[in-house]
């Protein structure tokens, strides 16, 4: 018996000197946060992209959406897929920071593109003619000055609250038009230009909240140079009246070489 508790006891020591002499960064890579959630808008469920997947059918979610890409080639410990089409910042911060944690290690999101309200402004300029599109471009640039600015900040700052460990990616937008390119009807060039200047003008608002909150903003612009709307090689949809919900949003090679490869870059 006396053997036992000596040899018990020895075993004891050992462990507690293996555990001592333990490699601390073998210990850092066990506790690190691995996770990756995926938040955000339309842009960021990959709606225009098809391939939907049947699990929360209202949000459009693609299997083919950078998000998914980006879980394919980087295997995560876990992946929620969270990103809803037609989500507002106040609904990102509302319906979808709940898969947050401090074993979050990776967040993603577009987020202000509907806030800026571009579906309004887009049927407004393509049935309003010149004068009215300028005016819903103008509402457009006053409201992510005003009350967008505010919202991302709630909504960076949540995130940060939930997921303090995790980097932070906040994808833009891309140019929605190519200038002097292969369209004969619809808007001119000057609105289209109009509304090109919109979009630099929502990416900077998203940009300067980012990184006020140390997040990383990827700008996808020049990464779609060349393939927006009324290029010989579109990335985006043009009106599409069969699958309207579609229109000015990402094609699958859209996800796959202009979002993806923003995020890769960075992540």
């Amino acid at each position: 018996m006396r053997q036992s508790r000596t040899a018990a006891g020895a075993c004891s020591l050992l462990l507690a000197a293996a555990c001592a002499f333990a490699d601390p960064a073998t210990a850092d890579v066990a506790l690190a946060p691995t996770g990756y959630v995926a938040l955000g808008d339309s842009y960021s469920a990959g709606v225009g992209a098809g391939d939907y997947l049947s699990s929360g059918k209202e949000c459009k979610r693609s299997a083919r959406a950078y998000p998914v890409l980006w879980a394919e080639a980087h295997a995560p410990s876990s992946f929620t897929f969270a990103a809803c089409n037609g989500a507002r910042t106040t609904d990102v911060l509302a319906d979808q920071l709940g898969h947050l944690s401090a074993r979050t290690g990776l967040v993603t999101l577009t987020a202000g593109g509907s806030d800026s309200g571009f579906a309004a402004v887009m049927t407004t300029c393509a049935l309003g003619g010149d004068t009215r599109c300028r005016a819903a471009v103008s509402r457009a640039r006053t409201a992510m000055d005003r009350t967008l600015a505010r919202d991302l900040d709630r909504l960076y700052t949540a995130i940060g609250n939930r997921a303090p460990a995790a980097h932070v990616v906040v994808l833009g937008y891309p140019h929605l038009y190519h200038l002097r390119g292969t369209c004969r009807l619809g808007l001119a060039d000057r609105d289209r230009a109009a509304v090109n200047d919109a979009v630099d003008h929502l990416n900077e608002v998203i940009a300067r909240g980012a990184a006020a909150h140390g997040f990383t903003f990827a700008d996808v612009t020049a990464a779609f140079a060349g393939h927006e709307i009324c290029s010989a090689s579109p990335w985006l949809h043009g009106v599409d009246v069969p699958a309207i919900t579609e229109s000015y949003h990402p094609t699958a090679p859209g996800q796959s070489l202009g979002y993806l490869p923003a995020l890769t870059r960075v992540s």
